[in-house]
């Protein structure tokens, strides 16, 4: 039994009528399936893995990278970019088959690092040319934010101190990773 139903069969059972019942039910959406399947989530994990690869730090699937991309796009994205980023994924199969004559996720490191470049590359043109987002761009973003939001990109790639000390407004740059 649903929530919504649940409240309906109190407010019989107990004669009571629920003022503004309506609206408050009117919050209760019917929850459909999810926007992404664990295939694709494997998928943009490996996207992810092959824009910041395990080296002597965590890569991104270290991070779990595509479960956050997944769960960013669908609570946080309007339709059409949850549909850009949907059709990115066929795109991105479609384009690797293409060149290399195998899905995204069986290439080499070097091949994933080729492909990936080029379209960037066409989707750094489409954005000079169009305002609309292409489908890499959003997941090149959504990479770089579930990462470094990350608990493993926050403290083990970027410098850590849970406890601050004083602010310091004007130092010298060294070269030094970025704080998290």
């Amino acid at each position: 039994m649903d929530r919504r139903e649940l409240i309906k069969t109190i407010a019989v059972l107990t004669g009571a009528a629920f003022v503004g019942g309506e609206l408050f039910l009117s919050g209760c959406k019917e929850q459909k399936g999810p926007l992404f399947s664990n295939n694709d989530i494997t998928f943009l994990d490996e996207v992810a893995e092959t824009i910041i690869p395990r080296t002597s730090t965590p890569g991104a699937k270290d991070a779990e990278v595509g479960k956050f991309m997944a769960l960013y796009a669908a609570d946080c994205y309007d339709n059409t970019q949850q549909q850009l980023l949907k059709q990115g994924i066929t795109q991105l199969n479609t384009a690797s088959k293409e060149k290399f004559k195998q899905p995204f996720i069986q290439l080499s490191t070097e091949q994933k690092q080729s492909l990936l470049t080029g379209i960037d590359e066409a989707a750094k043109r489409q954005h000079n040319k169009d305002d609309a987002p292409h489908y890499f761009t959003l997941m090149k973003q959504l990479t770089l934010l579930g990462f470094f939001t990350s608990k493993a990109g926050a403290t083990q790639v970027l410098r850590y101190l849970p406890v601050p000390e004083k602010y310091e407004g004007c130092v010298a740059y060294n070269g030094e990773t970025a704080w998290s």
